[in-house]
């Protein structure tokens, strides 16, 4: 409601507008009284027997079975001393997690203080964070209401939501209120930050929680995983009323046949069904691998599978001049989140999938994530479809289309310079998260800035100034009392000092943002540290270009195309005259506390992005590789993990560092790291 009310409270910051957790200041490590240990997944029920087997093999039996469903949340770790809360946790990579206990107190189904009497001593209990449909579902109404973005699932909504620095927002608004002489301009600033702080404080309050787990206890004992809930409920902690405990497995396939069903009818997402030994000696017996308990196995749901309406096929013209199409389509809820678009990739896919304009389609996500047409329901058709036919000319700029060369699959708008899509694609493309990381650039940014001709490329970007902003509606707010004229607005100013902040980007993230074709950061990275500089990589032979690792043939053709041109060169100069570092500050030999260390990074780290873990590496010396090898110093990971760069790296026996390990690698070096891994 308050994001609709106030539009403009929908800014970057925003919880509604965070996915995953904020990039802001760390929040305090705790570390677990017990660990907190991944499950293994079972995709078939062959998995599931598969898993029942090792259990009988183990103890001569397959003991009762506790049932119960895979909250699609987040994992959180609670510690009670006496019967009042201690702290709250996010999981992190098992052993520490971040504090979240302030934002934690704002969530009602978390209590302060365990009911009855005679509390225990010490009560450790994890549990999921999650936001029901229902909820999830309001929250994006209004995002889309007040002309924001959707959270794309209900799982990083909660990430996002409990994450954010409520503390530091009235930190904030009361030094602002405190500094406040009365001032219009004062009170618009006081009334924002009020209007963010009750934003924030609404998300959390709308946040439950489902208890599914104990750790360390002290002054209280269980037989077995369901007693134990039965002893959480009583004192107050909110237990699941869907868990059953089964005598044998085919009770277990029963429980999960039932909610493959009726998943729908359940109030929260889920991702599978959850069975764990109900004994809890029996728990201990079988014990766990270095990264799951033995006794518990998680079952997941295949890929869910919808049927919506193919109202059109349409064309994307992307930065490089790729013309994809992509499939719209009337909204269907998959997998957790609402879709009404997904690619069609090229022409030879729509015919491969044999969709038409009209058809009732099969859609899923791949993976749970991508949404992907499968192809259409033949029995549907009514005769009225028709076939797409893909255009000849660019929907943007006219200019005719075609492959790049004989045989490509994918057709191009040669029209690189002037083409308006390709343009807006590539000024948008500066700003990302992958490239120069400019907050406030936004896609609607880019469009102002080449609709008011303030850009004309993207050499432009990095030359704006206030002035040149205050000639565009866009970037500019009414003036206030004693002001004469338009004023920049606080997203114009925030956004002049990202992109002076981005001059000073690593060499790799230029590279990217060039929209050099078959560039990632994955080559640029590999060209910065092996060229040191655009120009020594623009003078590079192709041969030379291709000896470096992770380069090879193709890219290095795309870069000697790529600098063929005059007015790329142009747009190096522009930047260069900009102040855009565009070559590395190379260290003296050996002063890296990672000089010669080459590490891997899979899943996400709390308190990183992987962007921030890899700078960080690269900053002191280190090397970040794609994969595991025999070179491999260190591999750095979310937690135990099922990966196959994790299960690679313990066959090889490479160091695997957590996150409390990679800051201890980052700070004190390799062999500090090794001692602690």
């Amino acid at each position: 409601d308050l994001e609709a009310k106030y539009p403009e409270l929908v800014s970057g910051e925003s919880p509604t507008q965070s996915v995953g957790g904020a990039r802001s200041e760390m929040f305090e490590p705790v570390e677990h009284l017990e660990r907190m240990y991944s499950l293994d997944n079972a995709f078939s029920v062959e998995e599931v027997q598969a898993w029942a087997d090792r259990i009988e093999k183990a103890i001569g039996t397959v003991p009762p079975l506790l049932c119960e469903l895979k909250v699609d949340g987040l994992a959180v770790d609670l510690v009670y001393e006496r019967g009042r809360l201690r702290s709250v946790a996010t999981r992190g990579d098992g052993r520490v997690g971040e504090d979240v206990t302030y934002n934690a107190s704002f969530i009602p189904a978390i209590p302060v203080n365990l009911s009855g009497a005679k509390p225990p001593a010490l009560l450790e209990v994890r549990g999921e964070i999650y936001f029901p449909v229902a909820d999830f579902e309001r929250i994006n109404a209004e995002q889309l209401l007040a002309g924001g973005s959707p959270f794309s699932n209900p799982r990083n909504a909660a990430a996002g939501t409990l994450r954010q620095r409520v503390d530091k927002r009235q930190q904030e608004l009361a030094e602002v209120e405190a500094k406040s002489r009365g001032s219009e301009r004062e009170q618009a600033r006081i009334d924002r930050l009020r209007g963010e702080l009750d934003l924030a404080t609404a998300r959390l309050v709308a946040l439950q929680l489902v208890v599914h787990g104990i750790g360390a206890h002290e002054g209280v004992t269980f037989d077995s995983q369901s007693a134990a809930y039965t002893v959480l409920a009583e004192r107050g902690l909110p237990t699941s009323d869907r868990v059953r405990v089964v005598d044998d497995l085919a009770g277990a396939r029963e429980y999960i046949d039932h909610y493959g069903e009726h998943r729908h009818d359940v109030e929260h997402e889920i991702d599978g069904v959850v069975l764990k030994v109900d004994d809890l000696a029996l728990q201990s017996r079988l014990g766990a691998t270095s990264r799951a308990p033995r006794w518990a196995i998680a079952y997941k749901y295949p890929p869910e599978v919808v049927r919506t309406r193919l109202l059109d096929i349409m064309v994307n013209v992307g930065r490089t001049g790729r013309v994809t199409p992509f499939a719209v389509m009337e909204p269907a809820r998959v997998a957790g989140s609402t879709v009404s678009m997904a690619t069609l990739h090229n022409a030879d896919e729509v015919v491969r999938k044999g969709v038409l304009i009209g058809d009732m389609i099969f859609l899923r996500k791949a993976g749970d994530v991508i949404p992907e047409v499968l192809g259409p329901v033949i029995e549907a058709r009514t005769g009225d479809e028709r076939a797409f036919i893909m255009p000849t000319n660019c929907p943007e700029c006219g200019t005719l289309l075609g492959p790049e060369k004989e045989g490509d699959v994918d057709i191009r708008c040669p029209n690189t310079r002037s083409c308006p899509a390709q343009l807006r694609e590539r000024v948008f493309h500066v700003a990302s998260r992958g490239a120069m990381d400019i907050e406030g650039l936004g896609y609607k940014a880019a469009i102002a800035l080449l609709e008011c001709g303030l850009v004309h490329d993207e050499g432009d970007i990095f030359a704006l100034t206030g002035d040149d902003l205050l000639r565009c509606p866009f970037f500019t707010r009414e003036p206030g009392r004693g002001e004469d004229g338009p004023q920049l607005s606080e997203n114009a100013k925030r956004m002049l000092e990202q992109i002076e902040i981005a001059k000073d980007r690593p060499l790799w993230r230029a590279l990217v943002a060039l929209s050099i074709r078959h560039v990632g950061p994955t080559a640029a990275q590999e060209l910065a540290r092996a060229f040191g500089s655009v120009d020594a990589i623009a003078a590079a032979t192709p041969e030379q270009l291709a000896e470096v690792e992770g380069v090879g043939a193709v890219i290095a053709e795309a870069l000697e195309e790529w600098f063929a041109e005059d007015w790329h060169r142009e747009v190096v100069d522009k930047w260069k005259t900009a102040g855009v570092r565009l070559a590395e500050e190379r260290s003296a030999a050996g002063s890296g506390v990672l000089d010669g260390v080459t590490v891997v990074i899979t899943g996400s780290l709390e308190g990183f992005t992987r962007d921030e873990a890899t700078e960080a590496v690269q900053e002191r010396g280190g090397k970040v590789a794609g994969s595991v090898s025999k070179k491999t110093d260190f591999l750095v990971a979310a937690g135990e993990s099922t990966s196959s760069k994790y299960e690679k790296a313990l066959a090889l026996g490479v160091p695997i560092l957590g996150v409390e390990g990679f800051r201890v690698l980052l700070t004190e070096g390799a062999d500090a790291a090794r001692r602690v891994g």
